[in-house]
């Protein structure tokens, strides 16, 4: 169990809060409305109304104590960078926040911020990748150059073990797991064999990927 400090109780933040604490993690969250506050006592360890540009109110949370405080204001940049930056002079151990425009993401990262999301680009890309792409049925980019597609088994590796069709050097990829209906087959070994239906989840580039269509 992980202990979070979650600023700001709009969709990201909400929805945030919800999964930390279903995956039996410590959340404290705070808002400065009131609204937002009651509702998330309802699925939080604690919640609190206040406003995180206070000195005086943050340094009464104990930022040091929490393992990830996330800043996840969205409609106010300059709340949430000053709110980046408070935490970091607080001595906070790890600043997770968001942003809405690129500009935004170097501030932040300029002010204190250990790591920056920038929720709506990330998720039209993917689903950009997702629906441009024939046989992409999921997609989480990690870097710049590398991805995890899920993609549909190409025809031609049908039959064929994973060592017969050499896909590491012959391809470039990197197969994490097998998916066939609900069951996944993590880190399957050489002997497998590929059937219809099934779907794969592969590390590797763009250029790697269209050699899945060979």
């Amino acid at each position: 169990m992980r202990s979070f400090l979650i600023i700001g109780l709009g969709r990201f933040g909400k929805h945030m809060a919800k999964t930390l604490t279903k995956q039996k993690n410590e959340v404290l969250a705070i808002d400065i409305r009131e609204d937002r506050v009651d509702a998330a006592l309802k699925y939080v360890t604690n919640a609190q109304i206040g406003d995180a540009t206070d000195p005086r109110f943050m340094e009464e949370l104990g930022v040091r104590n929490f393992d990830i405080c996330v800043v996840a204001i969205g409609d106010n940049f300059q709340s949430s960078l000053e709110t980046t930056a408070l935490l970091k002079e607080m001595g906070a151990k790890y600043v997770f926040a968001r942003a809405n425009r690129d500009i935004h993401k170097k501030f932040l990262l300029h002010n204190g911020a250990d790591e920056v999301v920038y929720a709506e680009r990330e998720t039209a890309e993917r689903f950009a990748v997702k629906f441009s792409s024939e046989g992409i049925f999921d997609y989480f980019k990690l870097n710049d150059e590398y991805a995890i597609y899920e993609v549909a088994v190409p025809e031609s590796w049908v039959g064929k073990t994973l060592i017969e069709k050499n896909v590491r050097q012959k391809y470039g990829l990197n197969v994490l797991a097998i998916k066939n209906g609900e069951v996944f087959d993590t880190l399957p070994g050489p002997d497998h064999r590929f059937v219809e239906n099934e779907t794969i989840l592969v590390l590797g580039n763009k250029e790697s990927l269209k050699w899945l269509k060979k």
